[in-house]
């Protein structure tokens, strides 16, 4: 069997999701992340200067798309709230699943 050869675009991504966990960008506004993700694609299109124009817009979608999970994460966005449950039983679910 080869090896999958990474192109220089999974090299991009892979570390453009580096970046959204350490910067802690997926706590802020939407305003934002928009801002945030204008200042990294120039850096990232200064650093991987043979992707395409094409390319780097596949990567800010991606980049955008992991920002804003399908699924609500946070407080008041548990399983138990958002099915109709009060935040009391989420809060107790919650804590048994901790024990």
């Amino acid at each position: 069997m080869g090896k999958h050869q990474r192109t220089d675009l999974d090299h991009a991504r892979d570390e453009l999701m580096s970046h959204i966990h350490r910067c802690g960008v997926l706590k802020a506004s939407p305003e934002q992340q928009d801002q945030w993700l204008d200042d990294t694609m120039e850096f990232m299109a200064e650093r991987y200067t043979e992707l395409s124009k094409a390319q780097l817009e596949e990567l800010r979608e991606i980049g955008r798309r992991f920002c804003q999970p399908v699924i609500p994460h946070g407080k008041g966005h548990s399983a138990l709230t958002s099915s109709g449950g009060s935040e009391q039983d989420s809060a107790q679910g919650e804590m048994a699943g901790a024990v």
